[in-house]
């Protein structure tokens, strides 16, 4: 590992991974290293099970009845990719797609009021949904309507609505739109945590409605695509990319420390070792890593909490979908 490298990359989630891709196509001599023993980091698959019930120190082994454990891939953070989104596109682009297999996801769903529902997002199902009145269906498919026709660089698309400056309240207010309706439409199209949206600017969140729109048109089911086998794969993925056009990867490979001189990064130490930047282009030198590296030059701004639960039978009132999205609403 003695040896002189264009960029240095520290850790293998997804970020670090399409970096490291991105700059080996573009003939930059790159090191990878991630001091756990697989690819993914915090959001990694975890395969097999054994190694799940390991990591949240689970007494015992899983139950016969779940089969064998090499089936599984469980991920930590799990996340759909929206079929008609930037990720999809650069994987086309990039040929990424080559690596892996994907499945549509079965359904979007909201909870409300002890029932799950099918989100409507498209004229049919807002006419279907039992969500909605008569009037309210109406009202919502003129709405599906005009984001569907919406282009923010085709002032005849904007109905006399400004995207820059009505806000989206307003917009709702406009196709007479009750709360519920607003609801699932903030949270479960556009995909907002909070109702921070409503008076900011409405073309971020037509674009979003719009998106969600898109990608569901292009299979059907659902808007979203998720790894046959896990998150863990996409940065595999880029990782096999950047190993083509000639990049290093050293995985299980702990980071002593991250060497600076004169105020800049030069190098990383590791098991006594060093891998150095090259400092004869010093415009060229670079090092990318996980937050997690430099614990003490970050600071800690958010927490999530999650929980995972394994099921043995399809959720009720989903239409028997194998994999679905539940919004609360």
């Amino acid at each position: 590992m003695n040896e002189e490298y264009d960029v240095i990359v520290l850790g293998t989630g997804l970020t670090e991974c399409i970096l490291s891709g991105i700059m080996s196509v573009n003939g930059k001599k790159v090191l990878h290293m991630d001091r756990n023993p697989y690819y993914g980091g915090e959001s990694a698959s975890i395969t097999p099970l054994e190694d799940l019930y390991k990591r949240f120190k689970i007494p015992g082994a899983p139950p016969a009845s779940m089969g064998r454990g090499r089936d599984w891939n469980v991920d930590l953070i799990p996340k759909f990719l929206m079929a008609n989104g930037q990720l999809v596109k650069m994987l086309l682009y990039t040929e990424v797609t080559r690596y892996l297999d994907f499945k549509v996801t079965e359904g979007s769903f909201v909870y409300k009021g002890g029932k799950i529902y099918k989100v409507p997002s498209t004229e049919a199902e807002a006419l279907a949904s039992s969500l909605m009145g008569l009037f309210e269906k109406r009202r919502f498919r003129k709405f599906l309507v005009y984001v569907a026709n919406f282009d923010e660089n085709d002032a005849r698309t904007f109905e006399g609505i400004d995207p820059k400056k009505t806000a989206m309240r307003e917009v709702y207010k406009k196709f007479d739109l009750g709360q519920d309706v607003i609801d699932f439409t903030g949270h479960a199209l556009a995909l907002y945590r909070t109702d921070d949206y409503l008076d900011q600017p409405c073309c971020e969140t037509i674009n979003r409605i719009k998106l969600y729109s898109e990608s569901l048109a292009r299979y059907g089911k659902s808007p979203y695509l998720y790894p046959l086998y896990g998150l863990g794969e996409l940065p595999q993925g880029f990782a096999r990319l950047s190993a083509i056009y000639g990049g290093t990867y050293m995985l299980n490979k702990p980071i002593e420390e991250i060497i600076v001189q004169d105020g800049k990064v030069i190098g990383v130490k590791s098991e006594g070792e060093v891998a150095r930047e090259i400092t004869e282009v010093p415009f060229c030198k670079q090092l990318i890593c996980d937050p997690s590296c430099v614990k003490d030059q970050v600071e800690k701004v958010s927490q999530m909490i999650k929980v995972i639960r394994i099921l043995s039978h399809p959720i009720k009132n989903t239409s028997g979908a194998n994999s679905c999205q539940i919004i609360p609403q």
